[in-house]
């Protein structure tokens, strides 16, 4: 290995390393459960081992990564009761943020929010065959993020941000054998529409009832591909 001028290309190639890693899990290229071995990844993305050590630990940090119990590296599985807890999660920092929003909100997010529900539109529209589900799951996130975003508040974003992580696991798992898990554009309306008329109750309703109806989609598909989960969780 050579050491001229390491520090900025050990930098770049650290943060190249994990972002292609991070994007390849969060869209399913590496599936939960899959096995992260430093010497395959380091030939696969023709880097040293060292980047792909470095990108690993900060994974691992994100909760994107996990030891196994023979002390090895996995992409996470998500399970029943951890995709409980996640939309727990999510219905309270939801609701603050709907909350915010109904104060906040510009008209141009509002306007944002309508484009992000008619692209979401017309992916569902498309033939099953075609359909993409990490370009679904990307729409998805987006509208919450810009409802989050117009709050003002970056550390309820953030917080939401750390929950998006788990939760694009959770929806890769499951929309693999169930795309209609994503069949979402009619509440997202119904949440824009409330969050225009600035009532915060309404809204805060709204963004309650949508998510416990995806909790019950996902949570449902999930036992399915789970048969033994009753033993398991």
């Amino acid at each position: 290995m050579t050491l001229s001028n390491p520090l900025p290309r050990r930098a770049s190639l650290h943060e190249q390393t994990y972002q292609t890693l991070r994007t390849s899990i969060l869209s399913g290229e590496l599936a939960p459960g899959d096995r992260l071995v430093e010497t395959q990844l380091a030939t696969q993305l023709e880097v040293s081992r060292t980047p792909i050590r470095e990108a690993l630990r900060q994974l691992q940090r994100e909760g994107l990564v996990a030891v196994d119990t023979s002390g090895g590296l996995r992409v996470i599985s998500v399970s029943v009761s951890d995709a409980v807890h996640l939309y727990d999660c999510r219905i309270a920092l939801e609701q603050a943020a709907v909350r915010e929003a109904c104060l906040h909100a510009s008209d141009r997010t509002l306007d944002d929010l309508q484009q992000s529900i008619a692209q979401s539109e017309r992916a569902v529209q498309r033939a099953a065959s075609t359909l993409n589900t990490f370009e679904m799951l990307n729409l998805d996130y987006q509208f919450h993020r810009k409802i989050a975003e117009s709050t003002g508040n970056p550390w309820l974003t953030d917080l939401l941000d750390q929950v998006f992580d788990k939760m694009m696991l959770l929806r890769v798992q499951t929309t693999r054998h169930n795309p209609r898990v994503l069949d979402i554009c009619r509440e997202h309306r119904q949440i824009c529409e409330t969050i225009a008329t600035r009532d915060a109750a309404t809204a805060i309703a709204a963004i309650e009832s949508h998510l416990n109806a995806s909790k019950v989609r996902v949570v449902t598909a999930l036992e399915a591909l789970q048969p033994s989960s009753s033993t398991d969780v």
